[in-house]
């Protein structure tokens, strides 16, 4: 059973730096691609971040230069890098992580639990 767990949230000044982790646990193939979301209460989710096959990486224009995803495949981890954080990046932060489960077949998504990240002085 394929599950994902998200580490790394918490509260942090503003101009400070988060890092998140989004770790796959189970038996699977491989991880075609990651991202990442985030959520304020009463808003729809918003797309943040995304780490695409073959390396291509895409931000939301109000994260970009800022923030920064990456992957381990060894450690089926993903991470987003979140450096100078301002009070409109307080949000609940959810990974997305397209996982395959044998060679050939599609990749199916599987999310984490959500991780509150909070700015503020």
């Amino acid at each position: 059973q394929v599950q994902v767990v998200e580490s790394g949230g918490g509260l942090v000044q503003p101009g400070g730096s988060l890092r998140l982790s989004c770790e796959v646990s189970g038996k699977i193939y491989n991880i075609a691609s990651w991202a990442w979301y985030r959520q304020v209460l009463g808003n729809q989710r918003e797309w943040v971040a995304a780490d695409v096959s073959g390396g291509a990486t895409n931000y939301a224009d109000s994260v970009k230069e800022r923030f920064a995803i990456s992957r381990d495949n060894a450690k089926k981890t993903g991470y987003l890098q979140m450096n100078s954080l301002k009070p409109e990046d307080t949000a609940v932060y959810y990974c997305k992580a397209s996982v395959r489960k044998y060679p050939g077949r599609p990749s199916a998504d599987y999310w984490g639990q959500g991780l509150q990240v909070t700015v503020s002085a």
